[in-house]
């Protein structure tokens, strides 16, 4: 271990209890000031491990829970234990959890889609938003296109029976680790390590069809239809938003226009990043964090 890595702050591990469940919470750093960082699919709380040490470094107690169904955190069974409004309320119960006053929320990909909003219906106190790859719900809906339709093929995938879970555990988990090296563009960024925790994630009793209800509970449970109905009006949360440029599953054009939505925007676009943008270049993703909340005092 380098003398540089030696003076990170640890990343220790806990077992959180909210909304009924026992989260696996990874944390780093000490204080009041709280951060909340949301993953995606197919990743866990594993996925923010390059960002915990430069946020408990500003002074954040930073939690990077795994999501309901997802690495050690428990796995309810039915797709309705996967509506939007109950992931939105695993996170209003995290925050509740921390005992935080001001949380400042991180999320990417799914934990995006649950992370907007949370933002937009103003469920508690935000000191702010980081938003990776993933497109602000209203902008979403503006500048949908038939190709990003054609690029979500496997959003109806996964409404399948059976199949997507054996192809996702089929011989240890090899298709996700493919996913995240064969997307990337920085395939040399992912270590056998990094890759064994995602592989084993996948592999534990329930997990797949637990991650895979996401995608099902979005088209057949009624939580989404509901915000969809409550329409997203504009709210004043300071947001810095990170977008990959060569993000396979989400095209750019999502992200347009979002300063309608959150007019304290902040948005950079990193041409030589992927949809994976927190894990592919994290010296340039903490850097943009670090002179982001710098800036904002």
């Amino acid at each position: 271990m380098t003398e540089a890595a030696a003076a990170l702050p640890e990343i220790h591990h806990r077992f959180v209890q909210a909304n009924g469940l026992q989260f696996h919470v990874a944390e780093c750093g000490e204080g009041e000031k709280f951060a909340l960082c949301l993953h995606g699919f197919p990743e866990s709380g594993y996925s923010w491990r390059h960002q915990l040490p430069l946020l408990a470094e500003r002074g954040y107690r930073v939690w990077a829970p795994d999501l309901r169904g997802y690495g050690q955190t428990d796995k309810p069974k039915g797709v309705a234990a996967y509506d939007l409004e109950i992931l939105m309320q695993d996170v209003v119960s995290l925050i509740d959890a921390s005992g935080a006053k001001q949380t400042l929320l991180l999320f990417h990909d799914w934990g995006g889609v649950i992370g907007w909003h949370v933002v937009v219906r103003q469920l508690r106190p935000l000191e702010g938003a980081i938003c990776m790859n993933i497109p602000h719900p209203g902008a979403m809906r503006a500048n949908m296109s038939f190709r990003q339709l054609r690029l979500f093929w496997y959003c109806f995938f996964f409404q399948l029976p059976w199949l997507p879970e054996f192809l996702l555990t089929a011989k240890h988990g090899a298709m996700v680790a493919r996913a995240f090296r064969d997307t990337s563009c920085h395939p040399e960024r992912w270590t056998e390590e990094d890759l064994a925790v995602y592989r084993e994630d996948v592999c534990r009793p329930g997990a797949a069809t637990a991650m895979l209800d996401y995608y099902r509970a979005l088209f057949r449970t009624p939580g989404a239809r509901r915000q969809r109905k409550q329409g997203y009006p504009a709210v004043d949360t300071r947001t810095l938003m990170l977008w990959g440029e060569r993000d396979i599953a989400l095209t750019k054009q999502l992200s347009y226009g979002t300063e309608k939505f959150v007019p304290n925007l902040t948005l950079h676009y990193l041409p030589d990043v992927s949809h994976w943008t927190q894990q592919d270049d994290p010296e340039t993703v903490n850097r943009h964090i670090e002179d982001w909340l710098a800036a904002g005092g």
